[in-house]
């Protein structure tokens, strides 16, 4: 079914008291209208409760979902949307206050029903889940930012828990032609990247594959050393091979000659030749008790001594000629003069450098290999903790100085640029050639486009093997600029975290998320109910593009069965283990729910066939995807 087939003219206004079944949505920024739009594609009914725009009202009532302002007494409006008969309410607003309210409303007024909350602040969270329930509270950030923090860090090799059993998801390069089940034997293939540069979504075992594609594929680590994939957790994109050492010291060479301007050079060559020329003076003027002259180690500790205003203890001019007394004054006033400008320059560059830093201005030195986080926002503030959890190296560039999470940042050691990243200065200042990895993670597409295309100008060379995070909301926008601008990580948050939000709320357990290139996949855990369309049904018999990892069947006592045969069965109470494109495992769940659907509605007369009370049809095919986030 298209778009259009979803279209309904709702009457104001909708009378969703006596609904039953369905999900109440409040709040559509975001993560919320890829929620709405995902809930729909596995034809749930949704209410929307948001004030929203004329273009986001056309969007949702072309899916066939009622919307009510949010303004009034939160407790009135529940009830119009049908709380008393609702499955879910997903709390989705701007405000952690607001959603926090609305959730314990909602507990308040109904024990029973499933409660889902966006919430940034994890410690709000563990709190507001004590009321809400385990797993009721999650963090699009937090969500979002590991698989950020996997791109910079270059990894390839996933930990993923199935169970009480560890699995890995790896990537590994085909050193010759064969098929999958030759190459990898019982490993899960998740997808290939081929030397084409196109992505092949969870493929069958016997599909081919040649030289230099790169096959994702999911198992448990014995299985996974076994056919040989590296299990590398990172690469250093930007140290080249260089050792340790090296980078200290090419780090401290480059501290040092970006921090002495002009003068401390002058300074510094002046004390150096006062120094060779008072050594040469000594050596050859200087007499000693026993008439001989000064060796070159004794002229040089008897210069430094008398500069420093800490000698005529071993040596002194007092014996000496008055020429040679002579040149002792003026190299006590030359060497204390020099002395003392040098300190004080030095203290000037010290403190200058320190209040730039404060300000966010100046030049960051030494920073090599680093990673460059452009916008810190919620999803930035993880993705650098992360960073800084694995001890990388981290500059944030950031345009808005009275920025909430600025503090954190500097807490955490890491300097902070106020500017607009996408002129080169500003990339500039932060040694973009240098860098390891760039992550541009605004919560603007024009900001983050600006950025990623100047990024992608400065590293000339360098920019196939950097990795660069794109951040962008609309999904189009971002194929495109895969296609034409050859990103290789133009990411969506909603695309990642939607599906936890959806999982919660219909029964789908995400247990992971991340990419294969662009292509979020996520592994998920279904329980197989005793009414679901997935009794009896086939392995072999599921969608294409889903790969069933693994089974745990009912009676079997919690035993895994893994790798599980094409031909085993689904069974009531079996949990399967799947990993795929999130459209496809609500496509899996949507069927496991068709003859629960017809369970519920025997049960609830206001339901018919999955009919909404009005009459408009819920059992159809999905909307046509459109945002990102």
């Amino acid at each position: 079914m298209s778009d259009a087939s979803f279209s309904t003219a709702w009457p104001a206004p909708v009378d969703c008291e006596s609904w039953v079944g369905h999900v109440i949505v409040l709040g559509i920024q975001g993560v919320g209208l890829r929620t709405v739009e995902q809930l729909r594609v596995a034809d749930v009914p949704v209410v929307v409760l948001d004030n929203l725009d004329a273009r986001s009202a056309a969007l949702v009532e072309s899916w066939g979902c009622p919307h009510m302002s949010t303004s009034g007494d939160p407790a009135v409006l529940l009830r119009a949307a049908g709380v008393a008969g609702a499955r879910a309410v997903v709390c989705k607003q701007a405000s952690d206050l607001r959603n926090v309210e609305i959730a314990l409303l909602v507990r308040d007024m109904r024990d029973d029903i499933s409660v889902v909350v966006h919430l940034d602040n994890p410690t709000v969270g563990r709190a507001v889940e004590d009321a809400t329930g385990a797993g009721s509270v999650l963090d699009v950030a937090g969500l979002f930012a590991p698989s950020v923090v996997d791109a910079c860090m270059g990894r390839t090799a996933y930990d993923v828990m199935l169970g009480d059993e560890h699995f890995v998801a790896a990537e590994v390069s085909v050193g010759e032609p064969g098929t999958l089940r030759t190459l990898f034997g019982d490993l899960a293939p998740v997808g290939i990247i081929t030397a084409d540069d196109e992505l092949v979504v969870c493929p069958g075992r016997d599909h081919p594959v040649g030289t230099g594609d790169r096959v994702t594929v999911l198992g448990k680590p014995a299985d996974v050393e076994r056919v040989g994939v590296v299990r590398a957790r990172g690469h250093d994109h930007a140290h080249g091979g260089r050792s340790p050492v090296r980078r200290f010291l090419r780090r401290v060479s480059h501290s040092v000659a970006e921090e002495a301007d002009r003068a401390i050079c002058i300074a510094l060559l002046l004390g150096l030749l006062l120094l060779v020329v008072s050594t040469v003076v000594l050596r050859v003027g200087y007499v000693t008790a026993g008439g001989g002259h000064l060796s070159i180690e004794n002229a040089v500790y008897f210069t430094v001594e008398t500069v420093a205003t800490v000698g005529f203890g071993d040596f002194s001019f007092a014996n000496q000629s008055q020429g040679l007394e002579a040149f002792g004054v003026l190299l006590i006033v030359l060497g204390t003069t020099l002395v003392t400008t040098l300190f004080a320059l030095l203290t000037n560059a010290l403190v200058r450098r320190r209040i730039e830093q404060s300000l966010g201005q100046g030049k960051i030195h030494g920073m090599v290999g680093h990673v460059i986080l452009v916008g810190l926002g919620a999803v930035g503030l993880r993705v650098l903790e992360g960073l800084r959890a694995l001890g990388r190296d981290v500059v944030v560039i950031e345009y808005d100085e009275r920025n909430r999470y600025v503090q954190h940042a500097r807490s955490l050691g890491v300097p902070i640029v106020h500017g607009d990243a996408s002129l080169d200065q500003t990339l500039n200042t932060v040694n973009i050639a240098e860098a390891g990895a760039v992550a541009i993670l605004t919560s603007d597409d024009l900001v983050n486009l600006e950025t990623g295309l100047a990024v992608r100008d400065l590293l000339g060379p360098r920019w196939a093997e950097v990795p660069v995070v794109l951040r962008v909301f609309d999904r189009a926008l971002g194929n495109r600029l895969e296609k034409t601008f050859k990103f290789h990580h133009v990411w969506s948050t909603s695309a990642l975290a939607a599906p936890w939000f959806v999982g919660a709320v219909l029964g789908l357990e995400v247990l992971a998320t991340f990419y294969v290139r662009n292509q979020p996949f996520l592994v998920a855990r279904l329980t197989v109910g005793r009414h679901g369309g997935l009794v009896g049904l086939a392995m072999r018999d599921l969608s294409a593009r889903i790969r069933v990892v693994a089974i745990v069947p009912a009676g079997s006592g919690g035993v895994m069965e893994y790798p599980p045969r094409r031909d085993t069965r689904f069974g009531a109470g079996d949990q399967a283990y799947l990993v795929g494109p999130y459209e496809e495992l609500l496509r899996v769940l949507g069927r496991e729910r068709e003859t629960e659907t017809a369970h519920v509605d025997a049960a609830n007369p206001g339901m018919v066939n999955g009919a909404m009370p009005n009459g408009s049809a819920t059992n159809g095919s999905a909307p046509t995807p459109t945002f990102g986030d």
